[in-house]
């Protein structure tokens, strides 16, 4: 189970690194406080989000890009494994947030 902590945070920093992108922490007004840029290999995070945010946007983040596992020794390569293994836990309330998201037509949404 990974912990949406700061010791966190900075693993999948060096997981990013080594990985060939940039990660910045700037202000920012993007919608879920986290932007990334995958031709630039840049990701950039709102350093005025919650810690736990910019945990979860990198987890889901590094779900979706390429990490070569031979440059991680074991200790990386299990915190990957458990990074791409990992479910946020998702309470009732956030749930009915969402569901209510979706009930908007298309045009409401724009």
């Amino acid at each position: 189970m990974i912990k949406l902590t700061q010791t966190s945070l900075d693993k999948l920093t060096e997981l990013f690194t080594l990985a060939g992108y940039t990660i910045r922490h700037e202000k920012g007004n993007f919608k879920s406080g986290s932007c990334m840029i995958e031709a630039g290999k840049l990701i950039v995070l709102n350093k005025f989000s919650p810690v736990e945010t910019r945990v979860t946007f990198l987890i889901d983040a590094l779900k979706k890009v390429e990490v070569d596992a031979t440059l991680l020794d074991d200790k990386r390569k299990s915190f990957l494994k458990e990074v791409l293994d990992f479910r946020p836990e998702v309470n009732s309330e956030e749930v009915a947030v969402t569901a209510t998201d979706f009930t908007n037509s298309p045009e409401e949404m724009n």
